[in-house]
């Protein structure tokens, strides 16, 4: 006989309401010790808000929550943690010029007397660390690791502390396709150790990948809890969405026009001054969309920096319809007609103590009608954001809410919004669905298409091999700060992809 699972967290008809707005509406969830759980809904559906309920950081409107089949009481985070929960947030909460030891011991200081004991901290870090093959060297600064290693240091901080159930955040919005199969890797180890884990996500080939159970949340509400083996990634995306997605981006033959974009043998240098960009050129015309694949670290964020005015370019040049703009300040450059959704929504994209409405104008707030004689209407700021979020389906659907508010993924459409209806010539798109859920990953995909369609330029930069094959017409692989090879996506495979972004050639079977 089978002996049932002891369930490690039990939340109970949890309500979270902020003022008239209910962001959790009743929602029951049951995640048993040594589980892989899922937390999957749209952008804004309430699954952060729910995890932060648990972790003590929100204090529910009603309901109730049981840790190991005890009522508690979570009102703070130090109680969370007393309770053996840890929480690794979407935006990583560490001290870049501190070393990985320093962060993860940080509040928790072992002392020898009145002296900080290092030494045994390290130690005991570097135990943790092989324990569940989270190896990340303890003394590196974390200025200096990647992202995936950022992420270790976090999970590690968790474990620290005693944490037996970790809430994973979008986990992997910001990794690498290998950063993603270390980290299952790892949830499995820590899962088969007796941990018990709950990812927000979503990623549907990574819930298909790591997750036992799934439950689903939409709009606030809790739709089913169901056992991943036995639904597929299409009905998951549905019930997620309340409708059937696509997943294939429907566009017709691409009609080029004029060249809109020409970059000629550009070089920049990295925060280290080492060469990142090492001579790229290349060419984006109107109605195509280019897409860059590439590993993450082969230039692509000083390249997007470098044309955007952001990083010096050392020699080179880049012009729009043939105008020179090269190391022109980031205003002349959006005159030029050059629009940006950034890398880092949070760092470039936003100002996050600001309202949506003045997200919205950021970049024309001293055009009309946005203002006159050096004073703002606000009126038609309001009008003008009112009809945005409508559009691009912002929520919650208030423009006075601070864009520090928003879930990441309605951060992103705040961007997307202003920049598409800026009407550049070019429209640069730089990991523009990270941490986007599939059905605002299709509306996405279907502006840059519209976009394309109008006769605007497109380049396109991401990480996810898929959408670079099904969005972009041609494909351009970056490698060691240069263009190795560009190539029509209908010829594109995974195999000619990828042995070209690790710096092999493609071999005539594969072209």
């Amino acid at each position: 006989m089978n002996k049932p699972k002891t369930k490690a967290v039990e939340m109970r008809n949890i309500t979270k309401k902020f003022g008239d707005f209910t962001a959790n509406d009743s929602i029951d969830l049951t995640v048993h010790k040594g589980e892989i759980h899922a937390l999957l809904g749209e952008n804004g559906a309430g699954k952060s808000t729910l995890m932060n309920v648990l972790y003590g950081l929100y204090t529910p409107t009603f309901g109730d929550i049981y840790i190991n089949e005890d009522k508690v009481n979570i009102t703070n985070p130090n109680i969370a943690i007393e309770k053996g929960i840890g929480m690794v947030h979407q935006h990583f909460m560490l001290v870049e010029t501190f070393s990985v030891v320093e962060n993860i011991i940080l509040g928790m200081e072992t002392t020898k007397g009145i002296v900080l004991d290092i030494n045994r901290a390290r130690e005991k870090v570097k135990e943790i660390s092989e324990s569940y093959g989270l190896y990340v060297d303890p003394d590196a600064l974390i200025q200096d690791i990647s992202v995936g290693m950022q992420q270790r240091v976090e999970i590690l901080k968790a474990l620290y502390r005693g944490a037996d159930i970790l809430i994973l955040d979008e986990p992997t919005a910001v990794l690498t396709p290998q950063e993603i199969e270390e980290l299952m890797s790892i949830m499995r180890n820590l899962a088969e150790q007796g941990k018990t884990i709950i990812i927000i996500t979503h990623k549907l080939k990574e819930i298909k990948a790591a997750a036992d159970y799934c439950t689903i949340i939409r709009r606030g509400k809790k739709i089913d809890t169901v056992k991943v083996d036995d639904v597929t990634e299409e009905q998951l995306a549905e019930m997620m969405v309340g409708r059937e997605v696509s997943f294939a981006v429907e566009k017709n033959p691409m009609e080029t026009g004029d060249k809109i974009l020409e970059i000629q043998d550009i070089v920049a240098r990295d925060n280290r001054n080492l060469k990142a960009v090492d001579g790229l050129s290349l060419e984006v015309y109107s109605g195509e969309i280019l897409g860059i694949a590439g590993i993450d670290g082969n230039g692509q964020s000083e390249l997007i920096e470098a044309i955007t005015g952001l990083r010096p370019i050392e020699s080179g040049k880049v012009l729009i319809k043939g105008k020179d703009i090269t190391n022109n300040t980031p205003f002349d450059i959006i005159n030029s007609g050059m629009s940006t959704i950034p890398e880092d929504r949070q760092r470039r994209g936003l100002v996050l103590d600001f309202t949506i409405s003045e997200n919205m104008i950021l970049e024309n707030y001293y055009k009309e009608p946005f203002s006159s004689r050096g004073r703002l209407n606000h009126k038609n700021i309001e009008k003008f954001t009112d009809d945005l979020i409508e559009k691009f389906d912002v929520r919650p659907r208030n423009s006075s809410y601070l864009a520090g508010e928003l879930s990441g993924g309605n951060q992103q459409k705040v961007i997307i919004a202003r920049e598409i209806t800026n009407d550049p010539d070019i429209l640069i798109a730089a990991q523009p669905t990270r941490g986007l859920d599939v059905g605002a990953i299709e509306y996405v995909h279907r502006y840059l298409v519209k976009q394309r369609d109008s006769g605007k330029a497109v380049l396109l930069i991401s990480f996810e091999l898929d959408e670079i094959m099904n969005v972009s017409d041609r494909i351009a692989v970056i490698y060691g700060g240069k263009i190795v090879d560009i190539i029509d996506a209908k010829d594109a495979t995974e195999n000619r992809l990828g042995l070209l972004m690790a710096g092999g050639g493609a071999t005539d079977e594969e072209k």
